[in-house]
C-alpha cells in the first residue's frame, strides 16, 4: 500500500519561495478588454442613434417612401451628417476591414466595411446628381451603422459578462492583511506579505494568501475554490487557501505562497487560459467565416452582373450592397466564443476549471472513465474502518483508550485513531508517560493502566496472539493495529484508506449513463478488489507501477474506447497526458495539473458528471448557434440577391440589416441559456 506520508506529500507540495507581486488585481487589464470595448460601442451607438434621426428623416429616398419631399438646404443635412456617421460611426468597421486585408484573413469587418463604403459612395453620387437618385442610401447607411454598432455592443457586453468568474475570483482577496510584527499587528497590503510572515484572519475574514494554520481552528468556507457548499474544519497544521473564509473563529496563518504561487492565482490563470484557448468548434467557425466572405463576394458579383444584364444597373448596386450586408458573419463570429466563454465561467463557479477547451468538447464522447484509487475514489489518508473489542471492553471504550494513548503521536495512523474518537464524540481521557517506538507502536498510561497500540511486533514482544478477525481484514488489505491494556489484548482496530462517500454515487451515476468505470492503483490486489467491490467498479488494474499506468490507458484505447483519466498525483501525470481527456482532482500536484485538460478544484469524484453535462450542453449550444448563423446567411443571401423579384418580393437593404442583427441577438440569447445549467454535485441520497 502506498505510504500515507507519500500521499500527504503529494497532496501538499511545497510552494516555491520566490517573492512575486501579489496577484490581487493580476490580469484585470486583459479581463477588462471586452468591458472597455462594450463601453466604447455603447457610447458610439447612442451618439450615432441621435445623429441617425436627422439623417433618416432628411433622406430624400426615405421621404419618398413615406410620401413627403425633402427640399432646399435640408437636402444636404443627410449627406453632411451621413458623412460624419460614415467616418466616425463606421471607423471601427473600416479599421477592422483594413486589418483583415493586411493579414489576408477576410471576415466580418471587411464585409461591413465594404457594404458601408459602397453605400456611402453611391449616396454621394446620387446627391451630386452623378448617379441615379434611387441610389441615395443615406437613411439605409445610417440604419446599417446604428444596427451594426448595436450588434457589436451586445456582443462585447456578452463577452465581458463571461469574465465575471475571473473578476469574482480576484475579488475574493481582501484589500488589506493583518501581519504579526513582534508584539504589534500591522495593516499591510497583501502584495507586501512575504513567505513565513504570520497573518491574523479575523472571524468572517478572508485568507489573503495560502498558508498553514499555526494558531486556532475554524470552520472554513471553501466553496469559492472547491465548489463544496459545506464548511470544513481546519486546525493547526492544516493548509489554507487564499480567498477562503474563516466563518466562526480567528486564525493565525504562516504564509507559504504569495502572488502567482497561490492556488487562487493559479485558478485565475487556468480560467483565463481556457477562455483564450482555441477549440475544434472555434476553428470550424473561423473557417466558416472566411468561406462566407468569398461566398458573399461571389454572390454580390453574380447579383450585380445578372441585374445589370437585365438592364437594371441601379437595382444591381442596391441588390449587391444588400447581399454584402446580409452575409456579414456577425452571428457566426459570436456563435462559438460566447458559448465556450460562458461554459468556462459556469464551470469555474462550480469548481470545474477548464484548462483546454478541446478536452471539454471531447468529454461528451467519453465512454470509459479511469479512476486512480488513492486520493480520488478514496480520501488518500488512513481512517478507522473497524473496531473489534474483547470483553469486557466495548467499541467506544476501546477506541477512546487507543485515542488517548495515540494523542501525542504525529503518525498518520495515530491521527486517524484520534479523529475517529472525535467523530464519535467520545470522551478521551488524558494520558501520561507517552513513548513511541517506530518498530513497535506507542505506549502511555491512561487512568492508572498501561495502554499500548501497535502492529505485529508489539504482539510478539508481549507474547500475545492476534484476534481471529485480523485474517479477514488482512485479506482486504487493511492495516491492523492491536490495543493492549496492561499487556493483555483488549481489541483490534482496522484502518484503511477510506472510500469517499461521494464515490458510490459517482460510479452509480456513470453506470446509469452507460459509461464503463475502471480503477487503477499501485496497491495490492486485495486492497483494490475490496474497494472495487464496494463501489461496483467494472474493471480493476491493481499493482500497477506509476510508469505503467499510461500503458493501461493505451490498452483501453486499443479496445476502441474513448478514455477520461482522473487522478491527483505525480505518478498519474503520464496517464493523464495519454488519456483522451485528463482530469486532475482535488489538491493535486502541479505536475498532475499541468498534464490535465480539466481541473476539478474539489475532491468530489461526482464532479466528473458535471464535466460531462457541461460538455454535452455546450456542444448542443455550439451546434444550434452554428446552424442558426450559417443557415440564416445561406437562406437570406438569395433573398437579398432578388431571386423572388419575379414574384414581386425584393428584400430591402434596411430590413436585411435588421434581420442580420436579430440573428446576432438570437445567438447571444441562446448562449446565455447555458447560465441556467446547475453543475454542482447533488447531495448524496
Amino acid at each position: 500500500m502506498e505510504s500515507h506520508e507519500q500521499m500527504h506529500s503529494e497532496h501538499h507540495p511545497h510552494a516555491t519561495p520566490e517573492m512575486q507581486k501579489h496577484a490581487h488585481h493580476a490580469g484585470h487589464e486583459g479581463h477588462a478588454g471586452h468591458a472597455g470595448h462594450a463601453d466604447r460601442f455603447r457610447r458610439l451607438f447612442w451618439i450615432m442613434l441621435l445623429i441617425a434621426v436627422p439623417v433618416v428623416t432628411t433622406s430624400p429616398m426615405f421621404g419618398m417612401i413615406l410620401g413627403y419631399e425633402v427640399t432646399g438646404w435640408a437636402r444636404w443635412i443627410a449627406p453632411a451628417l451621413g458623412t460624419v456617421m460614415y467616418v466616425w460611426g463606421g471607423a471601427p468597421f473600416l479599421t477592422g476591414a483594413v486589418d483583415e486585408i493586411r493579414s489576408r484573413r477576410p471576415g466580418m469587418m471587411l464585409l461591413i466595411g465594404l457594404a458601408i463604403t459602397v453605400a456611402f459612395l453611391a449616396s454621394w453620387g446620387a446627391s451630386l446628381g452623378i448617379l441615379h437618385h434611387e441610389l441615395e442610401f443615406w437613411w439605409e447607411l445610417a440604419l446599417l451603422i446604428v444596427i451594426m454598432l448595436l450588434g457589436h455592443w451586445i456582443e462585447m457586453r456578452s463577452l465581458a459578462q463571461t469574465t465575471s468568474a475571473l473578476d469574482s475570483l480576484a475579488a475574493l482577496l481582501p484589500d488589506e492583511a493583518e501581519r504579526v510584527d513582534g508584539a504589534n499587528i500591522v495593516q499591510v497590503s497583501p502584495a507586501d506579505l512575504q513567505i513565513d510572515d504570520v497573518v491574523i484572519v479575523r472571524p468572517g475574514g478572508r485568507m489573503p494568501v495560502d498558508g498553514i494554520i499555526v494558531q486556532g481552528s475554524a470552520q472554513l468556507d471553501e466553496s469559492m475554490i472547491t465548489g463544496e457548499s459545506r464548511t470544513v474544519r481546519r486546525a493547526v497544521g492544516d493548509r489554507v487557501v487564499a480567498g477562503t473564509v474563516a466563518t466562526d473563529s480567528g486564525l493565525r496563518v504562516r504564509v507559504t505562497a504569495i502572488g502567482a504561487d497561490t492556488a487562487l492565482a493559479g485558478i485565475q490563470k487556468l480560467v483565463a487560459d481556457a477562455q483564450a484557448s482555441s477549440s475544434r468548434a472555434q476553428r470550424i467557425a473561423d473557417r466558416a467565416a472566411a468561406w462566407l466572405f468569398w461566398f458573399a463576394l461571389a454572390a454580390a458579383a453574380v447579383t450585380a452582373l445578372i441585374w445589370t444584364v437585365l438592364g437594371m444597373p441601379d437595382d444591381a448596386v442596391i441588390r449587391a450592397i444588400t447581399v454584402l450586408v446580409i452575409a456579414c458573419p456577425h452571428a457566426l463570429g459570436l456563435a462559438i466564443p460566447l458559448v465556450v466563454s460562458i461554459a468556462t465561467e459556469r464551470a469555474a463557479k462550480a469548481g470545474v476549471l477548464v484548462k483546454d477547451r478541446l478536452a471539454l468538447e471531447t468529454m461528451r464522447t467519453v465512454d470509459t472513465i479511469l479512476f486512480d484509487k488513492t486520493g480520488t475514489l478514496t480520501k488518500g489518508a488512513p481512517a478507522v474502518t473497524g473496531v473489534a473489542p474483547v470483553e469486557p471492553f466495548g467499541e467506544d471504550e476501546l477506541l477512546a483508550l487507543a485515542a488517548s494513548a495515540e494523542h501525542d503521536s504525529e503518525h498518520p495512523l495515530a491521527k486517524a485513531i484520534v479523529a475517529a474518537a472525535q467523530e464519535r464524540g467520545l470522551d478521551v481521557p488524558a494520558s501520561t508517560d507517552f513513548s513511541s517506538s517506530p518498530a513497535i507502536g506507542v505506549s502511555a498510561r491512561v487512568g492508572g493502566r498501561v495502554v499500548q497500540v501497535g502492529g505485529p511486533n508489539l504482539l510478539r514482544e508481549s507474547r500475545a496472539a492476534e484476534l481471529s478477525v485480523a485474517d479477514d481484514w488482512r485479506r482486504e488489505g487493511a492495516i491492523i493495529l492491536h490495543v493492549l491494556v496492561d499487556h493483555v489484548v483488549a481489541g483490534a482496530l482496522r484502518l484503511a484508506d477510506e472510500i469517499r462517500p461521494e464515490s458510490r454515487e459517482a460510479v452509480r451515476s456513470l453506470h446509469s449513463r452507460g459509461i464503463h468505470v475502471v480503477m487503477i492503483t499501485g496497491d495490492a490486489a486485495a486492497v483494490a478488489e475490496h474497494v472495487g467491490t464496494e463501489l461496483g467498479i467494472d474493471r480493476i488494474y491493481a499493482g500497477v507501477r506509476p510508469e505503467d499506468k499510461s500503458s493501461k490507458v493505451r490498452e483501453l484505447q486499443a479496445e476502441g474506447r474513448t478514455v477520461a483519466m482522473i487522478g491527483d498525483g505525480v505518478n498519474d501525470a503520464p496517464a493523464l497526458s495519454q488519456a483522451d481527456v485528463g482530469l486532475a482532482i482535488g489538491a493535486g500536484t502541479d505536475v498532475a495539473i499541468a498534464s490535465a485538460g480539466v481541473i476539478l478544484a474539489g475532491s468530489d469524484p461526482r464532479s466528473v458528471l458535471s464535466v460531462i453535462d457541461l460538455s454535452t450542453a455546450s456542444y448542443r449550444k455550439m451546434t444550434q448557434n452554428l446552424w442558426w448563423a450559417a443557415g440564416y446567411n445561406l437562406l437570406s443571401v438569395p433573398l437579398a440577391a432578388g431571386v423572388l423579384a419575379p414574384f414581386g418580393f425584393v428584400l430591402p437593404m434596411s430590413v436585411g440589416a435588421i434581420l442580420m442583427s436579430l440573428s446576432t441577438i438570437v445567438v447571444a440569447l441562446n448562449a446565455q441559456l447555458l447560465r441556467r445549467l446547475d453543475l454542482r454535485p447533488a447531495p448524496e441520497r
